[in-house]
């Protein structure tokens, strides 16, 4: 029991969803041409949850303001 995961795993998934994001407009890509930060903690759930088993993502906007999403 406990936390168990490959960082290697993780470093790729991110990354490739990062590329995605990365000095783009948001409402641009598709799936998010409403780019709330509730759509947008849905879309990276959606991207990485395939590739690195997330249980839980968090869009930070500022250290107070920010959304969780645990799928559905």
């Amino acid at each position: 029991m406990g936390w168990l995961y490959d960082h290697a795993q993780i470093g790729d998934a991110t990354r490739v969803v990062i590329d995605q994001l990365d000095h783009r407009t948001l409402n641009e890509i598709d799936g998010l041409e409403n780019p709330t930060f509730e759509n947008l903690s849905i879309w990276i759930w959606n991207k990485l949850a395939r590739s690195a088993r997330t249980v839980r993502g968090v869009v930070h906007e500022t250290a107070s303001v920010r959304c969780s999403y645990c799928g559905s």
